[in-house]
């Protein structure tokens, strides 16, 4: 069996368009004109190569060992199925075997825009209209390209089929091959008369108002979406769709990780001492925070279903607080002395420094510090 990776000089993994680069490099090549007509039975293996490695079924018959294109294996490079097309683009510079014209209107573009958001709408949810310029269809003449009260008109070239064929010889022989029509592009009419609007086009540019629904839980990056919002196609064609990226502003407390969202609570010492219950504005409103007595700092205190919605299912993440300690740097001399007395009580007037493990968080702020952050 022919080794048909090796004879189109590409890999077992190649993709279609890399295979279908190598077919058409060979055949230019392999060209009469070009190689003589001694390179005729190598451009027959070079086609039957393509045919099967282009087919994603018979590529799949071949790659467990069996070849299509054998006798009683499939059709032959010649045979039913041979991509003639390519032979007519490859020999003649485009040519096409399409059968009619070419349709006026055609699928628009898609289109991209980007929306800002709070945390709060990124968290809940929410609506918002945004403004678009994108193609729309004429309204004077409503996609039809034409003046209002013109029709197009069957081309007098090609007599409406879109193409004209020529007869061209090859080392084939004689072979009929089929081109668009230069006088109307290949749509088989003509617009006499354009629509001065849209320059008979049949869209023009607008700027339009359009709802966004944007769930909970979306995040810098996240593209919705929306159908057929996109760009009008020409003559009035189907619009693409629109995506609309979402780019989520910093907030002034809150720091966003995944849907956890994170903060710092600066407490008194003797609060973090003695314990204390605080109030913290949290997006769903004021919160209370229990702080136990003995609270160290750096350590979290977690306050479940208050982070941001999930995107994907139901419930919401984590709102965690970051207890960190304030040390008095300034004291009058009753505080001194109140502070001496409570070290002295716990014989702590002259402490002995310890090395313990420092918290995960500690390393983090050290970083900062000293990148200067």
């Amino acid at each position: 069996m022919s080794d048909y990776y090796e004879i189109l000089g590409v890999s077992r993994d190649a993709s279609q368009d890399q295979i279908k680069k190598a077919y058409r490099r060979l055949a230019r090549e392999l060209h009469p004109d070009v190689a003589g007509e001694d390179a005729g039975d190598r451009f027959k293996d070079v086609a039957r190569a393509y045919e099967v490695l282009s087919n994603p079924e018979k590529r799949q018959q071949y790659d467990l060992g069996v070849d299509p294109s054998a006798p009683g294996g499939g059709t032959g490079p010649m045979g039913g199925g041979f991509g003639f097309q390519d032979i007519f683009e490859t020999f003649f510079g485009g040519g096409q075997a399409q059968q009619g014209p070419i349709p006026r209107a055609r699928r628009g573009q898609d289109a991209l825009v980007r929306l800002d958001i709070d945390l709060a709408e990124a968290t809940f949810g929410a609506q918002r209209e945004l403004q678009v310029d994108t193609a729309v269809v004429c309204g004077t003449c409503g996609g039809t390209c034409c003046r209002p009260g013109t029709s197009p008109r069957t081309c007098d070239v090609c007599h409406g089929r879109g193409t004209v064929q020529r007869v061209a010889r090859s080392f084939l022989g004689q072979v009929m091959t089929s081109a668009p029509c230069a006088a109307c592009q290949g749509f088989g009419t003509v617009i006499p008369e354009p629509c001065a609007e849209c320059s008979g086009e049949g869209r023009v540019r607008s700027r339009r108002t359009i709802t966004v629904n944007v769930p909970a839980g979306v995040d810098t990056g996240t593209r919705i979406k929306l159908t057929a919002q996109g760009e009008v196609g020409p003559a009035g064609g189907p619009a693409g769709d629109l995506y609309v990226e979402i780019r989520e502003r910093n907030h002034d407390t809150f720091v966003r990780r995944g849907d956890d969202l994170h903060c710092t609570l600066q407490v008194p010492m003797t609060a973090a001492a003695l314990g204390t219950v605080l109030e913290l504005e949290t997006l769903d409103g004021p919160q209370e925070i229990d702080l136990r007595p003995g609270t160290q700092p750096g350590q979290i205190v977690t306050l479940k279903n208050l982070g941001v919605g999930h995107l994907h299912g139901s419930g919401r993440g984590d709102l965690n607080v970051h207890i960190e300690v304030q040390v008095p740097t300034a004291l009058d001399p009753e505080q001194e002395q109140l502070l001496r007395s409570l070290a002295a009580l716990r014989g702590e007037e002259r402490p002995e420094p310890r090395l313990a493990a420092a918290h995960p968080g500690v390393f983090s702020r050290l970083r900062d510090k000293l990148s200067g952050r």
